[in-house]
């Protein structure tokens, strides 16, 4: 069992993984939670979060009494360190698309599964997707669907390729220089975003023939395109799709970009200083920036706060 759980960031797939784009998703180190008895008393923060948890844990045992429970866990065991007062200590902002509730599933699976996985890159495809029909299950209690993406990137703590829904597995990154000029960052909108709302919101927008076709055809070819450069470390190929793949975002997935980013967004494009993407669902939290010279890009957008996830 670890005792952190690292958030998450989908460099490439937000909501084209629907569609059976490609995704690609890496552990993000500078955000964590585990889960924690109390030495003594609970604080007010702890004894929420373990009201909270005592909800999750309650729909869980529901699940498992109708027989739906995919996972199979020990509940009593839960249920008995929830006595105790355990609860989830954890640095990930909520509402950021960075997997704040995919770590606590992560979390809570690891700490009572009955079916452990040994956790290494050459850990197989099949492994991955019975754990992720297990972490989707159970991360649907957060935000209604889920597809278990960002659980097991928590669980596994590793680099993931989503080439469709039913295949991903493990990847290696490109090499990379940590004082490198170029930079993929996150740009803090100031606000969370509600997952919920941005899903049902784009579930409505596949109604229409126009935008499947958007999502069929230009999405999925440039976000694809993006993930293959990106992984053979081609920088100029990245970037050439990047323009396009922001641009779509920015016609077509307006309400999930923040009123006050927008104009900032067409600006990377007209001047090729930066491109924006949305991190997770969008509609607030963190907005995914890349950048051939970071510098540049951060004055630029000053003075919105910056925090870089690599360099290269």
């Amino acid at each position: 069992m670890k005792s952190s759980y690292f958030a998450k960031i989908l460099l490439f797939g937000e909501y084209g993984i629907i569609r059976d784009a490609m995704g690609l998703s890496i552990p993000y180190r500078n955000f964590q939670g585990n889960l924690s008895l109390p030495e003594k008393g609970l604080s007010r923060k702890h004894s929420k979060s373990n009201q909270e948890l005592q909800k999750f844990y309650a729909h869980l045992k529901d699940l498992n009494s109708k027989g739906s429970l995919i996972a199979s866990l020990r509940l009593d065991s839960f249920h008995g360190d929830l006595k105790k007062g355990l609860y989830f200590e954890s640095t990930i902002p909520q509402g950021y698309g960075v997997g704040s509730s995919g770590a606590l599933v992560a979390a809570v699976y690891d700490r009572y599964s009955n079916n452990q996985l040994t956790l290494d890159i050459s850990i197989s495809p099949d492994s991955i997707q019975k754990v992720k029909e297990c972490l989707a299950q159970m991360e649907s209690y957060f935000h209604g669907k889920s597809s278990g993406i960002d659980p097991t990137i928590c669980y596994l703590q590793l680099p993931l390729l989503i080439r469709s829904q039913t295949d991903l597995g493990t990847v290696a990154l490109p090499s990379t220089e940590s004082d490198g000029q170029g930079a993929i960052f996150l740009l803090n909108s100031g606000n969370p975003g509600e997952t919920q709302p941005m899903v049902n919101l784009f579930m409505e927008k596949l109604k229409e023939e126009g935008f499947r076709s958007v999502m069929n055809d230009q999405f999925k070819k440039y976000n694809d395109a993006c993930v293959h450069a990106f992984l053979k470390g081609d920088w100029d190929p990245l970037f050439t799709n990047l323009k396009s793949l922001s641009g779509i975002a920015l016609e077509h997935f307006t309400p999930m970009i923040p009123n006050n980013f927008r104009e900032l967004w067409q600006k990377g494009i007209d001047n090729n200083s930066y491109y924006l993407k949305l991190c997770g669902s969008g509609g607030g939290g963190y907005i995914l920036g890349f950048t051939k010279d970071f510098d540049k890009a951060q004055k630029e957008l000053s003075p919105h706060s910056m925090e870089v996830v690599l360099r290269f």
